[in-house]
């Protein structure tokens, strides 16, 4: 069957945007060693993190997917820089990519800003460790938001140049897999904006960890507008907020944005924001208490991190010195 791969990085704790756009398409995917799921904490220093601070988030991230339903022994959970293979297959990448290929990449614009002479060079190549986080392990099934579609391209020019360059097909092409009813959640705040862990205001999002109360809260909060409801989807063209909303509750419920705005048409969010908290409270709570549990043993999380690890390994390595010995490197004795 086809293997699986997909990561997130540990930069705090995961919104219901990562939730439902993410991590909880993941769960029915875990078939063994065919299904890896990868806390990307080398992709995290592109930027500068506090050595603490990226230990425990670390270990914050592992510790919600498990909550979530990632069980490390029905799929393979790691850490990014315990398998080495990663960075030595992502140091050949940077040399086969192109210049050319990774100045198109608009991520890059996007986060490096106006001060681009000031972002870090691995900023620049994050790139192609995404594409070496892929091929170590010959997945050719992305689970990944519709952001990443420019990174799975400029991964399958790489392999491709490969490829061509050694005349081996030894990288095999792999395809997006875009999934769930609310891929995009966006911010509570501005319907606009992805729902992000790095919006300065935490009324802008659901952390998987608020509790009930917490919720509620930024449920009322949550800009809307007053005009109530239409029949169908198409009616919310012009209102974001109202069409995230309503989309939420959509994924929440397992249904359709038209399934919702049939129960509720017009209705205004006066009613809707109580149905609203209701579902989320009840997917979400349980969560959180589990991240609790788990948090309150750190040492359980790293033995499992260690475990996979180790299995990651045991697929990686094979797959890099292969690699290896077909662009000359002489074997390691």
């Amino acid at each position: 069957m086809p293997r699986v791969f997909s990561g997130i990085q540990p930069s705090g704790v995961p919104t219901l945007g990562n939730y439902l756009g993410a991590i909880r398409n993941w769960v029915p995917m875990q078939a063994g060693d065919d299904s890896l799921f990868c806390v990307v904490d080398l992709h995290a220093i592109t930027a500068f993190q506090d050595p603490a601070e990226l230990t425990r988030q670390t270990r914050e991230m592992a510790a919600a997917l498990i909550a979530c339903g990632i069980d490390p022994a029905r799929s393979i959970l790691f850490c990014q820089s315990h398998v080495h293979a990663h960075a030595e297959l992502g140091w050949i990448f940077n040399c086969i990519a192109r210049l050319g290929w990774l100045n198109r990449m608009t991520q890059f614009k996007d986060k490096a800003g106006k001060d681009r002479e000031a972002a870090s060079a691995g900023l620049y190549v994050y790139p192609n460790l995404m594409a070496a986080d892929i091929h170590a392990y010959h997945a050719t099934l992305v689970p990944v938001g519709d952001d990443q579609r420019q990174h799975l391209e400029l991964a399958n020019d790489i392999a491709e140049k490969f490829n061509h360059d050694y005349g081996v097909p030894y990288f095999p092409r792999i395809e997006p897999l875009i999934q769930g009813v609310a891929a995009r959640v966006m911010s509570l705040r501005d319907g606009t904006k992805k729902m992000s862990k790095s919006d300065p205001s935490d009324q802008s999002r659901i952390n998987l960890t608020d509790d009930a109360d917490t919720i509620a809260l930024k449920i009322r909060r949550a800009r809307t507008d007053a005009e109530p409801l239409p029949e169908q989807i198409g009616g919310l063209e012009a209102r974001p907020e109202a069409r995230n909303l309503v989309g939420i509750l959509a994924a929440l419920t397992g249904t359709t944005p038209d399934a919702v705005l049939r129960d509720h048409a017009g209705k205004g969010f006066s009613e809707l924001k109580p149905v609203l908290i209701d579902a989320m409270v009840a997917e979400l709570a349980p969560i959180a208490a589990a991240m609790r549990r788990l948090l309150d043993d750190p040492g359980a999380i790293d033995t499992a991190l260690a475990e996979g690890a180790r299995r990651a390994a045991a697929i990686a390595d094979p797959i890099v010195t292969r690699a290896k010995a077909i662009m000359g490197f002489l074997p390691a004795r």
